[in-house]
């Protein structure tokens, strides 16, 4: 059958750039070898006979622009939290630092208390200050055809922040602005999420990673998703259907022709153009499988990341008995996470040893959006626990089964401990049990990753974040999902300016084809 567009991957990437291309009057088929759509943006229900879905996977959502939820007519719904963070002190658990959105004056004088001056917090202000101005200027155009990284430099007008940020390692201006080890790990972790990297680092992984955590909306927070990610998910299916775009799940594509044939269990369909909202490395798979070169792209994309889910009786006691745990776990908690620790982690990792202590920060949905809990728990004090563990790359949980299961084990019960290191009772205590009797508790590795949603190495963002602006000046005025082949576009996390639950490169790809 022909259709003007094939998708392949119905996540939230594949949704968006079908629910845009099927209100253009195209015809759309969207591809899923999943029963279900959402890819990583999904609510489920994670324990036998309990009654809470999830997010199971992707948690948070801070790079979905606007201008998407408005053209598609989502019914999505964010909560801004209060709390940013909540850190403990490396080496004295039971101080810690709460940064208040709400009370800048309590902020100020935790700063204050914390390193004995008020310089620090100070630095912060402004440094934090100037960073805005940066995402204020630089996200609007992820939306936009790829400019230079000079018209987006001289966008930002702040060319000393834009030389810290973009053109050396994020170490040394971490250094200069702040002093505290605390302070300095609680700007680092924003780097570091999904990203195996150094902060001195001179590939500056760990500055792009920086870049698109603090970007998002031009203010970089990051929201909670009222329903939890599914409903996010569940609203772009909602917009592709009603549009028109036909949806199969349960349909496992085998090969792509870039001549436009598209191969999949049970048939095939031709089409003008084929949206690849896959890895990148996944479609070369279907490339090869037809007999066509590959599109370049990363070579081994590596996740970093140990990802738990918890259900909780209650709130665990904090050993900083000044700080309510309820404002404490509405923001990011930081654990283990001083900027000496990051590094040692790092170092520990990179030479094959699960860290001793794995750095690790966790956040409470519920806290922010009990529908997620059914009637019987919402009434009660139980709630959600996310835990995403750092410097745990896919490397360490390498080989046979047993291997996987052992190191497995071992990172769980490091990254327990790290997390029990600041609490007054031991985070066991407080874990609901399902239908079954065992913990409320489900950990995946990298590795498993891989295997639960085809992301190579467990990548969350599908390969290394890469800048949002051209690289090359055969990019330049393209929309940054274009390849070899132009039947062929990358619309999922793989393409220029994706990573994170955005929608951005779905609604690149789209445009790419509306708009030339």
């Amino acid at each position: 059958m022909d259709y003007d567009d094939v998708v392949i991957g119905a996540g939230h990437n594949g949704l968006t750039a079908a629910a845009y291309l099927a209100r253009a009057g195209r015809r759309v088929l969207v591809l899923e070898a999943a029963d279900h759509v959402g890819g990583a943006a999904v609510s489920a229900r994670a324990f036998p006979g309990v009654d809470a879905r999830l997010s199971r996977y992707s948690y948070l959502v801070s790079l979905l622009p606007q201008q998407v939820i408005s053209d598609l007519d989502l019914d999505v719904r964010l909560i801004r939290r209060r709390f940013s963070s909540f850190t403990p002190v490396p080496s004295q658990p039971s101080r810690g630092l709460l940064v208040d959105h709400g009370d800048t004056e309590a902020t100020a004088a935790g700063f204050a208390q914390l390193t004995g001056s008020p310089r620090e917090y100070a630095a912060w202000q402004q440094f934090y200050g100037r960073v805005q101005q940066l995402a204020e200027r630089v996200f609007p155009t992820v939306l936009e055809p790829l400019r230079t990284e000079a018209e987006v430099a001289s966008l930002v007008g702040d060319d000393d922040l834009w030389d810290a940020l973009v053109r050396r390692p994020l170490a040394q201006v971490l250094e200069d602005e702040f002093s505290d080890d605390t302070v300095r790990g609680i700007v680092a972790t924003d780097a570091l999420i999904g990203t195996f990297a150094r902060m001195g680092g001179a590939d500056l992984r760990q500055n792009v990673c920086f870049l698109y955590h603090l970007i998002g909306g031009g203010t970089g927070d990051w929201d909670v998703p009222v329903g939890g990610m599914g409903a996010v998910t569940d609203g772009l299916a909602r917009a592709a259907v009603a549009a028109g775009a036909e949806i199969r799940t349960s349909t496992r594509v085998l090969a792509v022709d870039p001549d436009g044939e598209v191969h999949f269990d049970g048939g095939s369909a031709r089409a003008t153009t084929i949206h690849a909202a896959c890895a990148p490395a996944v479609l070369n798979s279907l490339l090869a499988a037809a007999g066509a070169d590959p599109v370049p792209t990363e070579e081994a994309p590596e996740g970093a990341q140990l990802k738990v889910n918890m259900l909780l009786s209650r709130l665990p006691r904090l050993r900083d008995e000044s700080v309510d745990p309820a404002a404490a776990f509405a923001g990011t908690f930081h654990i283990n996470e001083g900027w000496a620790q990051l590094d040692e982690a790092y170092a520990a990792a990179d030479a094959g040893r699960v860290p001793q202590l794995p750095p690790c920060e966790i956040y409470c949905h519920s806290l922010s959006d009990r529908s997620i809990l059914g009637p019987s728990l919402a009434a009660t004090d139980a709630q959600t626990l996310t835990l995403f563990g750092l410097h745990l790359p896919a490397r360490l949980f390498r080989g046979t089964s047993e291997e996987h299961d052992a190191a497995k084990d071992l990172a769980l019960a490091r990254t327990l401990e790290s997390l029990n290191s600041v609490l007054a009772e031991p985070i066991q205590d407080v874990l609901l049990r399902d239908a079954d009797g065992a913990y409320c508790l489900e950990a995946r590795t990298p590795v498993e990753l891989e295997a639960d949603l085809g992301l190579p190495g467990g990548n969350i963002f599908h390969r290394s974040l890469q800048w949002p602006w051209a690289e090359s000046a055969s990019e330049v005025g393209s929309w940054g999902v274009e390849t070899v082949y132009p039947t062929v576009r990358i619309a999922g996390a793989g393409a220029r300016r994706g990573g994170g639950v955005s929608g951005i490169p779905g609604h690149n790809a789209a445009m790419s084809v509306l708009k030339g």
